[in-house]
């Protein structure tokens, strides 16, 4: 038996079903298939271990595109808590307030090293690398070698699990561009005057990198995405579970997409749809198509980055107010500490504390074939190690893995990118990506969202008004772009497709 719908969404994160809620709001025949069993949301899922509740990754709630904002609490009208942002870097035994405070990091680093910071900042900017193009390049040009070698060199590795010279300058550019060191000290000299205002570019927009509260529903992001497809079925769509994509097949005669979608126990299931919507792994989604498209190698090509947490819970409340702490420190292997109490007090028992330690790794390799208790007991050992807690206190563990959390961004991934669109865009014109995955972007989630919501504009248009790759593209939307699409539309890079044509007499 063959099931019919009009458009077939592959993948049940924040891009998926804000696709799939946008759409069933005007066309109901929309179908969801979800590779995971039990949850939905993807990496903005919330995991339950007992009476805990854990944040893969940790997900801040907030963007400068009020239709996103306003689509967060339409979907979680209620549920939504404003949390302070507190996050520290730990390096050399010692803690840093990030963002960096001028006269904590010169107290910490003592005269003689931050007067090399400093000197190394001002030969940077005096004689910059043309041309920056790698992540060393772009941060060296932007904070001296010495602040990249102290502040982003060693968590960044344990991130990516390759050298800085590997990685590409476009993860810099779009994760922290808009942060610049002048402005940062100056704004540590204003928030010691007026603490509760938000940092600031030059150009007076906040800078997203150095937002000081933020959004956060009261029992993880999970519960957004929950509550999205709830909504999602009551319009008449479908999500199924526990499925994972096994063939995609073109019918250019009938325009018309025959998929094939396997279950835990081996059932296949049939479907046909005239639009396919993707945030699954691009290299995985390319497997499954055929005929074979021609940039099949380049998707082959592309590399992603793992992770997983050793959740800890301890019995003791209130340890520290960080939502996260960056552990730059190499004598241990883990890269980032997560407080899921200072996210939400309702994610943990009263009078207990929950901390995710967070693990870099690729799937397959040592850290992350261990065992559970191999983990839970490297953990604790860390985390007594770099002092926050006592081993001790840790009374219980649970261990999560993250396959595909990161996109890796190496020195071939844009060229490889370009190919794979151009060939799918040209060979299946109602194949549609999106997402961090989907697109191969390192998209935060209201980026994800963005590029959902303009598909299923063009879904709903009949025609692809809108080039959702512009989302996000050289950082400014993340960072400093207007703050939303209506705004947009008079800048270059989110203007219709159709209207961008006709400006340039095409």
């Amino acid at each position: 038996m063959t099931t019919n719908v009009d458009v077939f969404i592959i993948g049940a994160g924040p891009a998926g079903l804000t696709a799939a809620y946008c759409l069933t709001k005007q066309m109901p025949s929309v179908l969801v298939i979800e590779k995971d069993p039990v949850y939905v949301g993807g990496i903005s899922r919330t995991v339950r271990y007992k009476d805990f509740l854990f944040d893969i990754g940790g997900h801040r709630f907030f963007s400068k595109a009020k239709e996103v904002v306003d689509l967060w609490h339409e979907i979680l009208p209620d549920d939504f808590i404003e949390r302070p942002r507190l996050s520290r870097i730990f390096y050399g035994g010692k803690y840093y307030s990030y963002p960096l405070s001028a006269f904590e990091a010169l107290n910490n680093l003592g005269v003689i090293k931050s007067t090399a910071c400093m000197l190394s900042y001002a030969y940077a900017k005096a004689f910059p690398i043309k041309e920056a193009r790698t992540f060393h390049e772009w941060v060296r040009n932007q904070f001296g070698e010495r602040l990249f070698s102290i502040f982003f060199k060693t968590y960044t590795e344990k991130v990516w699990g390759m050298s800085c010279d590997e990685i590409s300058a476009d993860w810099a550019a779009q994760r922290i561009k808009g942060l610049d060191l002048g402005v940062a000290v100056k704004n540590a000299l204003k928030r010691a005057i007026m603490p509760k205002r938000p940092a600031k570019a030059g150009n007076g927009a906040v800078i997203k990198t150095l937002i000081e509260s933020f959004q956060y529903p009261r029992k993880g992001p999970g519960m957004m995405w929950e509550a999205a497809a709830r909504k999602i079925q009551k319009q008449g769509g479908r999500l199924l579970k526990g499925r994972e994509l096994k063939s995609l097949s073109y019918d250019k005669n009938r325009r018309i997409w025959e998929i094939e979608a396997v279950t835990a126990d081996g059932t296949v299931e049939r479907y046909t749809a005239r639009h396919v919507i993707s945030s699954a792994p691009v290299r995985e989604l390319m497997q499954t198509i055929s005929p074979r498209p021609i940039s099949y190698l380049h998707a082959r090509a592309l590399r992603y980055r793992d992770f997983l947490t050793v959740a800890l819970m301890v019995n003791k409340p209130n340890m520290f107010p960080d939502n996260w702490i960056y552990v730059h420190d190499p004598a241990v292997k883990v890269g980032r500490v997560q407080n899921f109490s200072s996210w939400s007090p309702e994610m943990v028992p009263a009078g207990m504390s929950c901390l995710g330690l967070e693990y870099f790794c690729f799937e397959g390799d040592q850290l992350w074939d261990a065992k559970d208790s191999d983990l839970i007991a490297l953990a604790k050992r860390e985390i007594g190690q770099i002092g926050l807690i006592d081993a001790a206190d840790v009374v219980d563990a649970s261990v999560v893995r993250q396959p595909k959390a990161y996109p890796v961004y190496d020195d071939a991934y844009r060229d490889n990118m370009e190919m794979i669109r151009l060939d799918l865009e040209t060979t299946y014109p109602t194949l549609h990506l999106v997402g961090r995955n989907g697109m191969h972007k390192y998209n935060n989630q209201d980026h994800a969202m963005m590029t959902a919501m303009l598909t299923a504009r063009n879904i709903l248009a009949g025609e692809r008004i809108y080039d959702i790759w512009d989302v996000n593209e050289d950082a400014e939307y993340h960072e400093a772009g207007s703050s939303g699409i209506k705004s947009a539309l008079g800048s270059e890079r989110l203007v219709p497709q159709r209207a961008r044509v006709a400006a340039n007499g095409r």
